[in-house]
């Protein structure tokens, strides 16, 4: 290590250990040569950064300032040097992911046989859960989340936007009309996730904002149980392409309101603990869903006319 960066790396470690001794007995080296080398980095910078004892030190307001970069460009550092590491680390040992159970067996599930050919040595235990699950206290590597991500300790990768569509079964409209526009919806049998009544925001066509009071007779927090009862007729459900692109294909819901976007800044999202050095295995995996996804992902792509009907973007 250059000696600006060992000297800097001395400091750091005085700061965080509190004390020169401490710093000393940690780096395997006499409180001495620590203090000849704080010293020697005052000198070439020639101003003074610590207030110093053998059991007390004190950042100056100049040495709060070079310690606060100290650390930044020390961090740096290290995770260069980890990357350029883990290119030559083959991604092996167990990663342990948790998955939106629907999309999971969707979407993930089915490319697991490719992703096993590409990185033979990964052993991997899938966890499909609709609860959000404590990604550190529950040991996963990572996990994948549809939402609207909070502030978090985690660090998190967006890998696909998460379209919505309104839609309704054919013999649902047939009973009770076509809604035309969202504002229609209030006459009409919502199904809905946690409450009777919830509000369903959306964009015009000239992405105007809007929003819509929406009821209805049932409420479910499960999303399979909301596309089985929407596609036997039994309402209007607001559901994210990826979960009913099968149905709008084969005819068994009817997209509603073309030109209209509906929901909030909610994506599919890969969230996994922050770390210096992530394990090849970890990255890998992240990679290969990224690469599979994509942001224009293959369930947001034009459904293939049927029957004489037009397609549905």
């Amino acid at each position: 290590m250059p000696a600006s960066l060992y000297e800097m790396s001395i400091l750091a470690k005085t700061v965080a250990a509190g004390s020169l001794s401490a710093a000393a007995r940690e780096l395997g080296v006499s409180t001495a040569v620590v203090s000849r080398k704080l010293a020697a980095l005052e000198a070439r910078l020639g101003v003074r950064l610590l207030n110093r004892t053998t059991r007390r030190i004190a950042l100056t307001d100049e040495g709060g300032r070079y310690h606060e970069a100290c650390v930044r460009i020390l961090s740096e550092v290290e995770e260069a040097d980890a990357a350029a590491a883990a290119q030559r680390v083959e991604p092996q040992g167990v990663l342990k992911v948790a998955l939106p159970a629907s999309f999971g067996q969707k979407h993930v599930a089915p490319l697991i046989p490719r992703f096993a050919e590409l990185h033979p040595k990964v052993q991997l235990a899938l966890s499909l859960s609709d609860r959000t699950v404590n990604v550190i206290e529950e040991g996963f590597d990572l996990a994948v989340r549809i939402a609207e991500l909070e502030d978090s300790s985690l660090a998190a990768r967006k890998l696909a936007p998460n379209r919505r569509v309104v839609c309704a079964s054919p013999d649902y409209l047939h009973r009770h009309g076509t809604p035309q526009i969202p504002q229609d919806l209030v006459r009409h049998n919502c199904l809905t996730t946690t409450e009777f009544h919830m509000i369903w925001e959306y964009r015009d066509p000239d992405a105007r904002p809007g929003s819509v009071r929406v009821s209805g007779n049932h409420a479910c927090d499960n999303w399979t149980v909301l596309r089985d009862w929407a596609v036997a007729g039994l309402g209007v459900a607001l559901k994210s392409t990826w979960d009913v692109r099968r149905d709008l294909e084969e005819g068994a819901l009817i997209p509603l309101f073309p030109g209209y976007t509906f929901g909030r800044d909610v994506a599919i999202y890969v969230v996994y603990p922050h770390r210096r050095y992530l394990p090849a295995k970890t990255r890998v995996f992240i990679d290969f869903l990224a690469e599979s996804f994509g942001p224009e992902p293959y369930w947001d792509r034009p459904v293939e006319p049927r029957r004489g009907e037009p397609a549905v973007a």
